[in-house]
């Protein structure tokens, strides 16, 4: 076993998707392989348009032959694993590069920065996490919150520290922690939202700079649903309640839906902003997906 970085693209020609799977041509195999039962990071490309650089990190269950594509394989994502980083990562910091196993005796970066999947180091992903899940901006929450588990501290030179089992095993802790979770889930989907409530429109922030907006799942966690902006939306406390007893949901075109048992419609109306549809991310590429839409409307919503 050993981590990897999978170079990912929003507009890649890969059959990827980063919380399900990656396709990658054959050359490539013997690298994935090494990644099996391990994590991997994803990276975008800096040129890539708003490139997010390093931005999640995710489990490797197996590898397997595409069964749609000769010649071409499929890493398959452990269920659940997916973590988006609350910070994306840079390629290059002020302290230098983040993955400094990339840097060649000449000190020039090494040309295996262009491959689509390479090894990475152990403190190289130890560094990657920290910065990615640092939480010196917090979005405060509306309850108190139990602290999150830590990674001890990395010092710039612990390239040769040699393995350390509880090194290991509290960052496997911090990966599938559920309050670590949660408070990246929190922050990723009250930043694309801008705070405010999909559904009112509304933006409240209290005395002590709290977002009163919750970060909704669209299909719950409990019922295999990712920790992913396209599964969430921020949604007022009452916006809230209602999209998870089913007395609201959201059709493909983001129009807002009022289900017949509410018994009073005209209060309902009256808290949907004025278009009638979802107030989505700016960002096109946090909207709701279609498939977690559907799970609602069908599972949850009340027809």
């Amino acid at each position: 076993m050993g981590h990897a970085v999978f170079i990912h693209r929003a507009d890649s020609i890969y059959d990827d998707s980063p919380a399900v799977q990656y396709q990658f041509p054959r050359q490539y195999l013997g690298r994935a392989q090494q990644a099996v039962g391990d994590w991997i990071v994803y990276y975008e490309p800096t040129k890539v348009a708003l490139s997010r650089g390093y931005f999640a990190t995710a489990k490797v269950r197996q590898i397997i032959p595409d069964p749609k594509a000769s010649g071409m394989y499929l890493a398959l994502i452990e269920p659940d694993s997916f973590l988006e980083f609350a910070n994306a990562v840079p390629f290059k910091a002020e302290d230098g590069l983040i993955e400094r196993g990339l840097v060649n005796a000449d000190g020039k970066v090494s040309g295996w920065a262009q491959a689509a999947v390479r090894q990475l180091a152990g403190s190289d992903f130890k560094r990657i996490i920290e910065r990615g899940l640092a939480d010196d901006q917090p979005i405060l929450p509306r309850v108190d919150e139990i602290a999150a588990p830590q990674l001890p501290y990395l010092e710039a030179d612990d390239e040769q520290v040699p393995f350390e089992y509880e090194v290991e095993r509290v960052r496997t802790e911090m990966l599938t922690s559920r309050i670590v979770r949660d408070r990246v889930f929190r922050k990723l989907v009250l930043r694309a939202y801008d705070a405010r409530c999909a559904v009112t429109g509304i933006k409240l922030i209290n005395g002590g700079g709290r977002a009163e907006v919750d970060a909704a799942h669209i299909r719950p966690v409990e019922f295999g649903g990712p920790d992913i902006v396209n599964n969430g939306m921020a949604l007022s406390g009452t916006a809230h309640w209602m999209f998870d007893r089913g007395l609201i949901g959201i059709a493909d075109d983001l129009s807002i839906v009022v289900s017949r048992h509410v018994n009073d419609r005209d209060s309902v109306d009256a808290l949907i902003n004025r278009t009638g549809k979802l107030i989505g991310p700016g960002d096109p590429r946090g909207r709701p997906h279609p498939v977690f839409l559907a799970w609602h409307r069908e599972n949850c919503f009340k027809q």
